[in-house]
């Protein structure tokens, strides 16, 4: 059954997720089952959220003036995303450096914008290109680097079955693309995120 926009409503993912447990061999109908397929529903809507928000109108509210043109580094900053390939979690954390051109973000924003971009079925690749050109587009910085650092649970769990690993992804505009050293300099501020 769907929507009449055309969605599935959540009673035909729960009957979604009632089929695949019985394809994985168990039963559906077991105790401890009877409820996960609304809780899978749930929670498969709260991690595609960003679908239903706009990125670019996080930044539209909330910019202040500046006169400062000084680097300003938000890190570790934490987002979760789901790998469109396989519908298994990445997860990690997000860096953004900007060279404001009289605009400032309110610092929450760009966390708002990392994660409405991570909601989403997503590469991380991808994410990094999109999470910059919101911010670029909304900020109109001078220079901009965003750089990502995740776990991708399909690479730990299946596959290669690589537990730890990381995966960097960088994005860079304006003078933090063409100028090497303000690059590096910003690099190495962001780099003392997490590991």
């Amino acid at each position: 059954m769907v929507t009449p926009e055309g969605i599935p409503n959540q009673a035909s993912v729960e009957q979604a997720v009632r089929t695949i447990l019985a394809w994985t061999g168990d039963d559906p109908e077991r105790v401890a089952l009877r409820d996960t397929p609304g809780r899978v529903a749930r929670t498969l809507s709260a991690l595609s959220s960003g679908y239903r928000e706009d990125p670019a109108a996080l930044l539209a509210t909330g910019l202040g003036e500046t006169m400062e043109r000084q680097l300003v580094v938000v890190r570790d900053i934490t987002f979760h995303s789901l790998c469109e390939h396989h519908l298994l979690p990445f997860f990690g954390w997000a860096a953004i450096a900007y060279l404001p051109d009289g605009h400032l973000a309110g610092l929450s924003k760009l966390a708002r914008v990392v994660n409405a971009h991570a909601r989403r079925l997503q590469v991380q690749e991808r994410l990094t290109e999109e999470i910059a050109t919101t911010v670029e587009r909304g900020l109109r910085p001078r220079g901009l680097v965003v750089a990502l650092t995740a776990q991708h649970l399909c690479m730990s769990m299946r596959g290669a079955t690589q537990p730890g690993h990381s995966v960097v992804t960088v994005a860079t505009r304006g003078e933090l693309a063409s100028d090497i050293p303000a690059r590096e300099g910003a690099l190495r501020l962001m780099a003392l995120s997490r590991p």
